[in-house]
C-alpha cells in the first residue's frame, strides 16, 4: 500500500493521505484582509485537487497595515473564512488548516522594526492575538490552525540565535524559546482539543543562526506545550536579504531565500535532512509527533522514499501543488505522467517579490489560476525537433503542436551519455526553442521534448536528437 495515500490522525483530525499544501502567498486578497472570490478559487482548486491537508495562507493576528493578506485578527473575518471553508469541504475530503502570523513593521525606506524594540506589554499582547486568532478558526469551521514560527517574521526573530533581548526573552536557547512556548501554551489553552501544529525553520541558513542540532530541541520543546505537528521550513530571513532601494526588504533574496525555496539549480529534496534529524530526535524521546518535510520533493518516487526510511510523516508540496493541484489526484490514479510538473523556475517567487498576484510560470499568460480540464485527448505534433550546438550552449527548436483545448507547454527531457533520459525543465507555449546552459564540451548530450495539454496530456515523444558542444 502506499505510504502516501495512506490516512494518518492528528490529535482529533484525520487526514485521507500525507500530502500537504504549505502556507504559500497569494497576493489576491485586497489590503482589508477579507476573503474574495480569486481566494477562494484558489483553494477550493486545491481541495478539489486531493491533498490531505491544505494550510491557507498566513493571515494577520493583527491589525498592523500589510500589503494584500488575509486577516483573522477580529470577529469579523469569520463569516467570509467559513464560507471558504464550506466551499473547500464541498469541493475535497481533504483537512484545511489557516495558518496565522505576527510580523513587525518596515519601511520602504529601510527601517524594520525588530524585536528587541517590544515591551513586555507588546509580548503579551502577541501571545494574546494568536489565541484569540486560534479560537475564530474554530468558529469558522477548520480542522486545526497552524502557528507560523518560521523565516523573518516575529515568532521566528525570537527563536534565532541572532536574537538580541537582554530580558528573558534573548540570549539563551531557554530564553529565546519562552515566547513561543508561551504562544502554544495560550493557544492549547484556548483550543482545547482542537489541532494545533507549528511552521518553523530546521536551519536558519544564515551566519551565526541556529542549525538543526537546536531545531531538534526546538521541536521537542513545542512539542511537549501542546503542538500536535511541526512541519520544517528553512531560512527566509531579513538577515541576508538584498537591500534594494525605495523597496522594503524581501527575507528570500539572499542564499537564505533559496534554501527556503530551492530553486532548478538545487537537488530534489535538498532540505531533506532535517526534518529527519529532527524525527529522529522526537522518537529518541518518546514524542510521535508527526513531522512535515519540505522543499524539493517532487515525485510519488521520492515522497514514499521520505515516507518509508522514516525521514518525515508527511510531504509537503508547496510550488508542485501550485503548478498542477491536481497532483495528488491524477497520481492515486496511478496517472504521474498527466501532472503538470514544476520546472522551478521560481517566477511564483519573484511575482511575490515584486508584490505582484502569484501565478506559476507555466500557466497561460494572464491567468492567475491553475487550468482545468478533463479532456482525454493528447496534443498532435509531428514530433521534428533541430538542434545546435554552439555558442557556449545546446538549443532546440520545434514546430507548435495542436490541441483539441489548447496546447500548454513543452517538457524537456535529456540524457548526458548513454545514461537514462531525466526531465530537466518545462516551458509554457507558445515558446518552441530552449536553450541548455549547463551543457559543457566533451559530453555527448541526447534531448526529446514532448507537447501536454491542459489536462496533462502528453503528446507522443520528438525524435530524439543529439549534440556535442565543441
Amino acid at each position: 500500500m502506499s505510504l502516501l495515500f495512506s490516512p494518518i490522525t492528528i490529535r482529533s483530525m484525520t487526514l485521507p493521505n500525507r500530502i500537504v499544501v504549505p502556507a504559500m502567498v497569494t497576493r489576491l486578497s485586497g489590503e482589508d484582509g477579507f476573503v474574495n472570490d480569486d481566494i477562494t478559487n484558489r483553494y477550493v482548486r486545491f481541495a478539489k485537487g486531493g491533498a490531505g491537508l491544505v494550510v491557507l495562507e498566513a493571515m494577520a493576528v493583527h491589525s498592523s497595515k500589510s500589503g494584500p493578506l488575509l486577516r483573522i485578527s477580529g470577529d469579523e473575518y469569520i463569516p467570509g473564512l467559513r464560507d471558504l471553508r464550506r466551499r473547500m469541504a464541498d469541493a475535497g475530503p481533504g483537512k484545511a488548516a489557516p495558518q496565522i502570523i505576527h510580523f513587525l513593521k518596515i519601511s520602504r525606506s529601510g527601517w524594520r522594526q525588530k524585536i528587541e524594540d517590544l515591551s513586555q506589554d507588546d509580548i503579551h499582547a502577541i501571545r494574546d492575538s494568536y489565541a484569540a486568532a486560534a479560537t475564530r478558526c474554530i468558529a469558522a469551521g477548520y480542522d486545526a490552525v497552524e502557528l507560523h514560527m518560521a523565516h523573518a517574521y516575529t515568532l521566528s526573530s525570537f527563536l534565532s540565535r541572532l536574537n538580541k533581548r537582554r530580558d528573558g526573552y534573548g540570549g539563551s536557547l531557554e530564553n529565546r524559546l519562552r515566547l513561543p512556548v508561551e504562544v502554544v501554551s495560550a493557544v492549547r489553552a484556548a483550543v482545547g482539543d482542537f489541532p494545533v501544529g507549528v511552521r518553523f525553520d530546521g536551519e536558519e541558513c544564515i551566519k551565526g543562526g541556529y542549525t538543526v542540532e537546536e531545531a531538534k530541541v526546538i521541536a521537542w520543546r513545542l512539542a511537549q506545550a501542546g503542538v500536535d505537528y511541526v512541519s520544517i521550513s528553512a531560512g527566509g530571513k531579513f538577515e541576508d536579504a538584498i537591500p534594494r532601494q525605495g523597496e522594503p526588504l524581501y527575507p528570500y533574496t539572499g542564499y537564505s531565500g533559496d534554501r527556503c525555496m530551492p530553486g532548478k539549480t538545487w537537488p530534489n529534496g535538498a532540505n531533506r535532512y532535517l526534518p529527519a534529524g529532527i524525527k529522529t530526535f522526537l522518537r529518541q524521546r518518546g514524542l510521535a509527533t508527526p513531522v512535515v518535510a519540505t522543499g524539493k520533493i517532487n515525485t510519488p518516487e521520492l515522497a514514499e522514499e521520505v515516507l518509508s526510511c522514516g525521514d518525515a510523516d508527511m510531504i509537503g508540496m508547496a510550488r508542485p501543488l501550485l503548478a498542477d493541484p491536481d497532483w495528488p489526484r491524477k497520481v492515486q490514479a496511478g496517472r504521474f505522467d498527466k501532472v503538470i510538473r514544476c520546472c522551478y523556475a521560481n517566477i511564483c517567487k519573484a511575482r511575490d517579490e515584486r508584490f505582484q498576484t502569484v501565478a506559476c510560470f507555466l500557466w497561460p499568460r494572464g491567468e492567475i489560476q491553475a487550468p482545468e480540464s478533463d479532456d482525454g485527448v493528447p496534443p498532435a505534433w509531428d514530433g521534428q525537433l533541430a538542434v545546435t550546438a554552439d555558442q557556449g550552449r545546446v538549443s532546440l527548436k520545434w514546430s507548435p503542436a495542436t490541441d483539441n483545448e489548447a496546447v500548454y507547454g513543452y517538457d524537456i527531457w535529456r540524457a548526458i551519455e548513454d545514461s537514462d533520459f531525466d526531465r530537466i525543465d518545462a516551458i509554457p507555449a507558445p515558446v518552441t526553442a530552449y536553450h541548455d546552459m549547463t551543457a559543457v564540451s566533451g559530453i555527448k548530450y541526447r534531448y526529446f521534448v514532448q507537447a501536454y495539454d491542459l489536462a496533462g496530456n502528453r503528446s507522443k515523444a520528438s525524435i530524439v536528437v543529439q549534440a556535442v558542444l565543441k
